[in-house]
């Protein structure tokens, strides 16, 4: 007779007193240092429980013995059972979001290209999924997610039947997902019958490189400062810096600008620029494209715009970058102004959370007192609507408008 493997228990966690704080306050992280107590060892993807000091149940969370940050929230407050009820409702609510901003699946629309799901902000932890007209790409931050894949990709053709759906992974957890036979840019649903995808952004089309190209293919969270930029181009010379595959180039031409020049180090990025405004064809201002870096580029004096966007990737990846990102960010602005003309409008964005949007604002406004032009501010701008932020870690986007004379 074979004998049978008991049940093991329930994987419990108990927590320091600043921790369950944070947890009761919503708080959807749990890091290594703040677990005091547990009673057994944990595996990657293991439903985890925390109980406060005095016994009673505080969150239940995917369990990652494999990162600093240990316990990823998945609810918070009264026992919960996480059936499979739960999980669809809490998929359905996501989509739900979405489908106020965007309209349905299926229906015809002119933005295809956004986010459904957006990580702890929608009770995802360490997951996203974003939609590229028929496909959806699944990225994964922590191999937690491994073992309810499965779940997940069920969960996805019951909402969302016939898209293809393909699986990005951050770079942290590759290794471990080989030893699983999961890869990125691997096609885990339908079918994807070309690469890049093409898409509908407020009626632009744009190609997404979902198996390879950064992120998910796609700057997707930049869209409403695209549709701002749109409005301020008219008749103007503008400069798309860091111009990736050009989607705020693509924006001011249709509103009217006279000429557009795309600025870029990358090659392939400029040529996906290319790509994008040939995909529409009613276009009409010329459109220029420059291999070269932008901080060099942009400290020569030089060509003259009346419209000049800075969206540079990340200058602060960690706590310890935060200073030197701060002054970058002011001498880009300070170079930006000084190729605007009188009238001219500066658009500064950062993607780095590590900077607070104060901090980035701050810099930006310095630069233009220095400039001794007088200017006025325009607006400042936080996240998309499908790109919201529901706690302080992941608050990483802001933007700011200025107009110097």
């Amino acid at each position: 007779m074979t004998e049978s493997v008991p049940a093991r228990p329930r994987l419990r966690l108990r927590v320091t007193a600043a921790a369950e704080g944070h947890l009761r306050s919503g708080h959807p992280w749990l890091y290594e240092s703040s677990v005091r107590e547990q009673n057994r060892e944990g595996d990657a993807g293991e439903l985890a429980v925390v109980y406060d000091r005095r016994d009673r149940f505080l969150a239940i969370g995917l369990y990652d013995p494999h990162s600093p940050l240990r316990l990823r929230v998945l609810h918070a407050g009264s026992p919960v059972t996480l059936d499979d009820a739960w999980w669809a409702g809490r998929l359905g609510e996501a989509f739900g979001r979405r489908e106020a901003l965007f309209g349905p699946l299926g229906a015809p629309v002119d933005t295809d290209g956004y986010r459904l799901v957006n990580g702890e902000s929608d009770g995802w932890p360490g997951l996203v999924l974003d939609r590229y007209a028929g496909v959806l790409v699944l990225k994964l931050y922590t191999a937690a997610w491994f073992p309810h894949l499965e779940r997940v990709l069920g969960l996805l053709a019951d909402r969302a039947p016939g898209l293809a759906v393909v699986l990005r992974l951050s770079r942290n957890i590759q290794d471990r997902a080989r030893a699983l036979n999961l890869r990125d840019g691997q096609l885990l649903a339908g079918e994807l019958p070309a690469n890049p995808v093409h898409f509908r952004e407020s009626g632009l089309t744009f190609e997404a490189d979902v198996l390879r190209g950064q992120k998910t293919g796609f700057f997707l969270d930049q869209r409403e400062n695209r549709r701002h930029v749109q409005a301020l181009a008219r008749d103007r010379r503008v400069l798309n810096a860091f111009s990736f595959s050009g989607g705020f180039s693509l924006y001011a031409a249709r509103g009217g600008a006279r000429d557009v020049t795309s600025l870029d180090i990358s090659a392939h990025a400029l040529r996906s620029a290319e790509a994008n405004y040939a995909l529409n064809p009613d276009l009409k201002a010329v459109h220029e494209t420059v291999q070269a870096d932008v901080f060099e580029w942009l400290g020569r004096p030089g060509r003259k715009f009346d419209l000049v966007i800075l969206d540079p990737p990340s200058l602060a990846r960690r706590e310890t970058e935060r200073a030197g990102a701060i002054r970058a960010y002011g001498k880009l602005a300070a170079d930006g102004i000084r190729a605007l003309e009188p009238g001219g409008i500066l658009v500064s964005a950062s993607c780095s959370a590590h900077v607070s949007a104060e901090e980035f604002w701050g810099a930006v406004r310095e630069a233009a007192d220095r400039s001794g032009r007088p200017w006025r501010e325009l607006r400042t701008t936080r996240h998309a609507p499908d790109h919201h932020a529901s706690f302080p870690e992941a608050e990483y986007l802001k933007c700011i408008y200025l107009q110097l004379d």
